[in-house]
């Protein structure tokens, strides 16, 4: 199977995530960054955190294989990320992704590894993260829109 058609959707959706969670933090103080609802909420520090995790977890971890230790709960754990650290986290971690499957054969998209007790294709975890990920960029959209009311600025093309 010709895998240059997710390849190339894969790299476009992470890309398009990357920039425009950029173009939400760069709106946005540390203060803010840090902020949440109530404590039942996360922060968009926590989110980018835990995005982060995942990354480590799937891609790092599952697909290249690389001794990667995760520790969820402390990445959900509420800790004070400067702007400017969420920023080059989102920056470094995205371009990795991006890189990742730029580098990816066929074969390497068709192999299989566990998640939660179930085999599925790199290609499928993929295509996960990406929902996944597209799912906190919204948390991340609404959090920084009631932090900055009519200042905020739409990141849609």
């Amino acid at each position: 199977m010709d895998h240059e058609f997710n390849r190339k959707w894969l790299e476009d959706k992470f890309e398009n995530i990357r920039s425009r969670t950029l173009k939400v933090l760069v709106q946005l103080n540390d203060e803010q960054v840090n902020w949440r609802p109530n404590h039942s909420s996360l922060s968009i520090s926590t989110l980018i955190r835990h995005i982060e995790g995942n990354i480590q977890e799937r891609v790092m971890n599952g697909i290249l294989h690389q001794d990667v230790t995760r520790n969820r709960e402390e990445e959900l754990t509420q800790v004070f990320v400067s702007r400017d650290d969420l920023i080059q986290i989102v920056k470094n971690r995205f371009q990795f992704l991006i890189d990742t499957v730029k580098s990816m054969s066929s074969e390497d998209f068709e192999q299989v590894q566990p998640v939660r007790g179930k085999e599925r294709s790199n290609l499928d975890i993929l295509h996960q993260c990406a929902t996944h990920y597209s799912e906190h960029m919204g948390q991340i959209f609404y959090i920084a829109k009631q932090c900055l009311a009519v200042q905020y600025k739409s990141t849609s093309i």
